[in-house]
Parts: C-alpha cells; sequence; structure tokens
C-alpha cells in the first residue's frame, strides 16, 4: 500500500519511555507528531526535538481528552494515526494491602484513558473513512501476575483493542494493540539496578534479554503505517520470548545456546 503523504500521529504518554522513543522513530520516517502527556513540559521538549506539537493532557478527564483532540483536528489536520502510551504502573502487594486509590487511579487512567482516547480519535477517524490505532497492553494480561489492578487494566485493553476493530472496521479505521515484555526504559532500568527485581528480566525470556524501547517502537510504527493495512484486532507481542520460555523455570530454565564454536577463535 502507498502511505500517504501528510501522516499525523498522535502519540499520548510520549512525554517519556516507549512513546518518546516512538516519537522519535516516527518522526525520522516522516510521520508529524503531536505530543500529549500529562508532563506538558515533557510533551513540549520532545514534540521540540522533532518539529511537533505539544499538548498538556490528563487522559482519566473525558472533558480533556475531547478538548484536545477537537484542538489538534482543527490546528494540524486530521490525525493518521493514535497510539496511547499513557499509563501508569502499582507496586507488587497482594488484595489487602492495594489501597481502593491505587486500583482506582490505575483502572482511570490505564483502562478509562485509553478509552477516552480511542473514542476521541477513533469517532473522527470513523467519520474521515481512514485511520489506525495502537494501544499499548502488556505481557501481564497474558499471565498471572502479582500486580493485581496494572494487569486486569492491561487485559481489559485487549478486549477493547478487539471491540473497537470490530466496530470501526467498515468505516476504515484498524485498531490493534501491542503487548511488550519488560522493556528497559529508564523506570524499569532503574529498578533493575536499584534490585526491585528479584532476578533480571532477562532471565526469564527465550532470547535471554529484555526488551529495548526501539523494538516496542518498530512494531508501533508498523501497525501505524499502511505497511500493516489488512492488520486489525490483532495484539502483538514483543517480549523477546517470555510467553514462550517463562514456563521452562521448573525444568531449569531454557538451554543455553548450542551455537559451536568458531575453530577460527581457537573455541
Amino acid at each position: 500500500m502507498t502511505e500517504r503523504q501528510d501522516r499525523l500521529a498522535v502519540i499520548i504518554g510520549g512525554g517519556n519511555g516507549i512513546g518518546e522513543t516512538t516519537a522519535a522513530l516516527m518522526a525520522e520516517r516522516g510521520w508529524r507528531i503531536a505530543i500529549c502527556d500529562q508532563d506538558a513540559e515533557a510533551a513540549s521538549r520532545v514534540a521540540g526535538l522533532w518539529a511537533g506539537h505539544g499538548f498538556a493532557l490528563d487522559i482519566g478527564n473525558v472533558e480533556a481528552v475531547d478538548a484536545v483532540a477537537a484542538e489538534i483536528e482543527q490546528t494540524l489536520g486530521a490525525v493518521t494515526a493514535l497510539v496511547v502510551t499513557a499509563a501508569v504502573f502499582q507496586d507488587v502487594l497482594p488484595p489487602a494491602q492495594l489501597p481502593m486509590a491505587v486500583w482506582e487511579r490505575t483502572l482511570r487512567i490505564n483502562l478509562t484513558g485509553t478509552y477516552l482516547a480511542n473514542r476521541a480519535f477513533g469517532t473522527r477517524m470513523a467519520e474521515q473513512g481512514w485511520g489506525s490505532i495502537v494501544n499499548i497492553s502488556s505481557i501481564a494480561a497474558l499471565g498471572s501476575f502479582p500486580v493485581h489492578a496494572y494487569a486486569s487494566s492491561k487485559t481489559a485493553v485487549l478486549s477493547l483493542t478487539q471491540g473497537l476493530a470490530g466496530e470501526w472496521g467498515r468505516s476504515g479505521v484498524r485498531v490493534n494493540s501491542i503487548s511488550p515484555g519488560s522493556t528497559l526504559v529508564p523506570r524499569v532500568a532503574r529498578r533493575i539496578e536499584s534490585g526491585r527485581y528479584a532476578a533480571h528480566p532477562g532471565d526469564f525470556t527465550a532470547l535471554g534479554r529484555a526488551v529495548e524501547p526501539n523494538e516496542v517502537a518498530e512494531a508501533i510504527e508498523f501497525l501505524a503505517s499502511e505497511r500493516a493495512s489488512a492488520i486489525t484486532g490483532i495484539n502483538l507481542i514483543v517480549d523477546a520470548g517470555w510467553q514462550v520460555a517463562s514456563t521452562w523455570a521448573q525444568y531449569g530454565g531454557v538451554r543455553p545456546s548450542s551455537k559451536r564454536a568458531d575453530p577460527a577463535q581457537g573455541g
């Protein structure tokens, strides 16, 4: 498929982490970018790096989301792609110790916020007859994890994505999700360095490493683009093989590399 000549991507949560990396990749590939983030300074900083536009946004506030969607359409034109990376995490706590305020905030940002953004921008895309949405879920939606609010919110994002893909497909709008594994964004890197994880996340993956932010960004840009024109309603897992290798732990873990030594190296 031929790419549209004037492509505008709105990246919600683009002020840091996967969203920031995605903004850089999409800008380098010719997309105009609009960065929305609760941190207005971060949104402006990232947008400024790529001649884009920054917008302050509380994704869990319906009036704010609708207002930003209208402003972007009026000032920048029709949106080609929406990428929703905004999310909050939580501490590992049993249910009895998980404050209801944490539960409610996690669902408000991760699930309700994703829905509000999809609704505001997706409705406009359906009216114009084309567009692409990429929501970010997590591998926490694919198994049992001790982060009950976060995992529940991300599981619901998968259902939401499939429902909206069916809702808007005949209107020319594709809706997909991506489930990253442990990705080495600054927040995760700090947790590894501080010893907050019992082991390095890469110890449980088939590839023996964690995911790099640019690897998730590549998947996002692909699904957002016309190269994925026949793909909708799917969840693309980018986890360095966590899902296929994590259950091997009870058998001693995945086997080490079977690559033979290179005789030229004296091995």
